[in-house]
Parts: structure tokens; sequence; C-alpha cells
């Protein structure tokens, strides 16, 4: 996933590749607009979802129409674009709601940053049956573990779950395990807290007995000990793929880590270094990274 610099340049030069001119076979320049609706669909399938509903549509008609097409929809990306934040939250959620409606039950993989809400959540999940990957981040102050849960058992086929810096508690993992048979990759990355601590192996025991499909398990700053972390290995055997980043009350040595080393073919240790994590690393922060 970029961080927020590599998205901010990304929306930029999307949205100056709206009004740039086409450079026609006779090396005159022509219009957007008089593009065959081949290769207008494919530009349109490069741009991200606020520059679609913010720019894309309004160019022309055939644009517009195009715009339409719920094809196009099949994958919703509302991170933190920066036009997507001079946006306020409510009108997000419209946003997000439209994008949602023009897949027509096509939508097959989404991204919200920020703004993510109980009735956001279950408007998603009863128009969006086949979905197969759900990311959210920085959303804990309104979605909640009913919520939460109210959508995910409508959503079966879910292959990947993100849940980042937005809290959840374990029962509610037991309950995407249970709904979400097919579920092979979970990230539940957490802030670091001043309690951090403390030893809390609640989650990687519900990971462990609800999730036995899992090939790739991120749990960044998560409170579980090496109880939990044995769980998992016992009962997650195709697991390959584990980040324990900021874990610190895993100690990963002897048996336990001659274990890992044997069954996960990537695995980052609790003092990893987090350059390429796309959220900030800070005592109760919420920041994303530069």
């Amino acid at each position: 996933m970029m961080n927020l610099r590599q998205i901010d340049h990304q929306t930029k030069m999307a949205s100056s590749s709206l009004t740039t001119l086409v450079m026609k076979e006779d090396g005159g320049y022509g219009n957007w607009a008089d593009l065959p609706s081949e290769l207008t669909s494919s530009v349109l399938s490069r741009l991200n979802t606020v520059d679609i509903l913010e720019n894309a549509q309004k160019v022309c008609t055939s644009w517009r129409r195009l715009c339409k097409d719920p094809a196009l929809w099949r994958k919703i990306d509302m991170r933190n674009f920066v036009v997507l934040l001079k946006i306020d939250i409510m009108n997000r959620e419209v946003m997000c709601r439209n994008a949602v409606d023009r897949s027509l039950g096509g939508l097959l993989e989404i991204d919200i940053w920020n703004f993510g809400t109980d009735k956001l959540l279950n408007y998603i999940a009863d128009r969006s049956s086949n979905l197969r990957i759900l990311r959210l981040a920085m959303c804990d102050e309104s979605v909640t573990d009913d919520g939460f849960t109210k959508a995910l058992v409508k959503l079966p086929l879910l292959e990947e779950l993100e849940v980042s810096y937005s809290e959840l508690s374990a029962e509610s993992l037991r309950v995407v395990g249970h709904s979400c048979p097919n579920l092979t990759t979970l990230k539940l990355n957490q802030r670091l807290e001043l309690e951090h601590w403390f030893v809390n192996d609640r989650d990687a025991l519900a990971i462990a007995l609800t999730m036995p499909r899992l090939r790739h398990l991120q749990l960044v700053g998560n409170k579980l000990s090496n109880a939990g972390l044995t769980a998992i290995l016992h009962l997650c055997p195709d697991l390959v793929h584990l980040d324990l980043r900021c874990c610190y009350n895993v100690q990963l040595f002897g048996d336990l880590e001659t274990r890992c080393l044997e069954r996960i073919k990537v695995l980052r240790r609790p003092y990893d270094s987090t350059h390429d994590f796309p959220y900030f690393i800070d005592f109760g922060s919420s920041s994303e990274d530069d």
C-alpha cells in the first residue's frame, strides 16, 4: 500500500492527465473527448475513484456515460487522496455510496480510510455480496463491533481483510472467522499504546480457532505473547507470511524461532524496520506516514 506522499503524487498525475491534449497521427492535437470509447475506458480504469467522480465524469457527456459502466467499479479506492481530504466526511460517504451503487453488485475490492461508519459498511455489504477484499484504516471512532460484525456476516466470499488502527474485539474476529471461511489474508494492525506491554492473547486465539486457511497474517503492534503465536502456528497450517513487527511481547528464539523459520517463508520479526509500513508508528498517534 502506498503512503500519503505517493498517493498525493499519483492523484496529481491523474488529475493533470484529464486536461492534457491527445497527440494525433498527423502531429496535431485533439481532445480527450474524441478518443474511441475503448481507449477512454482504458484511461478511466487507471484513475482512482475520487478522480473519476470529481473530474473524469465531468469532461463530457460520453465520458460521463462511460463512468457509469459497472465494470469500472469492481474496485473502489477511497484512501487519503489529497482531494478526498478536502471533502467533509459526510460527502465522502455519499461519494462512496455512489461508487458502490455504480458497481451494480459487482464490487470485488474496496479501501476506506478515516471515514468508515457502521451504516456505510452495512450499505456496502448489502449491495456487494461478492466482495473479496475489504480494507479499513483509522475508522475506530465510527465503526463499532456490532456494526462491523453485522456487515461481515453478509460477506461470505471475503478472502482478504485489513483492519488497521481501528479497534475490534476478539469476539468480532471470531464472527469474521466463522462467517468468512475463504479468508486467507488478515491484517490486524494496532497503534502502539502505553499499555502495549501487557500481554493479551485473545486476538491470537480467536484467529487460531476460526481462521485455519490463513496464508498471510499481519499483526503489527499486537499484544500477543509466545502462547498466542504458538496457537496460530499450530492451527493455521497454511500460513506462509507472518508480520510480527512491534509485537514486543513475543520472544522469538529457541524452538519457537526454529518453528517459524521452518514454516514461514516471509517472517517479519518484532524489532524489524517499519519503513515500508503505510501508517505512522508512534505511541497513540493516528497520523499516516509522510
